[in-house]
């Protein structure tokens, strides 16, 4: 009886550390299993992430540039995002930085004329620009509807230029003279007197470059 109760005592030892070993086993294989999956799963994230880089890397080429675009909204109808989606007189109106700008081409009578052309560039002064004009100046332009639509049109281009277009520019204004552009990378001059300062911003109708200095015909 004793002979038999030993064996039967090895076997349910034996019984019993079988599924630990076999757990233990499987553990380890599921980590190397896991430990593989993760790698991978890590790899494709590195391959993915590259990949985004390298895309916005060659994105970025065509993103606004220069020191004024930090001031944009990041959000909402005077984003980036937003201008895109309105014609270029209902995009400035929503950027503040713009807003002498939108009150003279309303007081030209521009708004239509600007909302409603195709494929056009605009070189956009900001309120510091028009803020260089002495007030009594400004105001009386402002006043003569005539002399005003000469000097808006004059920041009007009919066709979208690109940075590039700009490097070594000439082209003729809706006002009928021409402005000249130079300048690479992001650092670009108008006139050699008007320097971008958030250049390449898009709406749903024409390409915005954002100047210093309000630009003047020479007639």
């Amino acid at each position: 009886m004793s002979t038999r109760i030993r064996r039967t005592a090895g076997l349910l030892a034996a019984a019993a550390v079988l599924p630990l070993a076999l757990t233990a086993c499987s553990s380890s294989s599921d980590s190397g299993k896991s430990d593989a999956s993760t790698k991978a799963s890590d790899s494709g994230t590195k391959s993915s992430d590259d990949m985004v880089g390298s895309g916005s890397s060659a994105s970025s080429m065509d993103q606004p540039f220069g020191p004024a675009c930090a001031s944009v909204p990041k959000d909402g109808a005077g984003s980036f995002d937003g201008m895109a989606k309105d014609p270029v007189a209902t995009a400035a109106s929503n950027n503040p930085a713009l807003s002498t700008l939108v009150t003279a081409v309303k007081k030209a009578g521009l708004v239509d004329t600007l909302n409603n052309a195709q494929n056009i560039t605009v070189f956009a002064p900001t309120n510091d620009a028009f803020a260089k004009i002495p007030k009594a100046t400004l105001d009386k332009v402002l006043n003569d509807k005539a002399q005003l639509t000469k000097i808006l049109t004059y920041h009007v281009v009919g066709q979208k230029l690109t940075p590039k277009d700009l490097e070594n520019g000439s082209f003729t204004t809706l006002e009928k003279s021409k402005l000249t552009t130079s300048g690479s990378g992001e650092s670009y001059t108008v006139n050699d007197s008007a320097k971008v300062v958030c250049g390449n911003v898009k709406t749903a109708n024409a390409n915005v470059y954002i100047i210093d200095t309000v630009l003047m015909p020479k007639s």
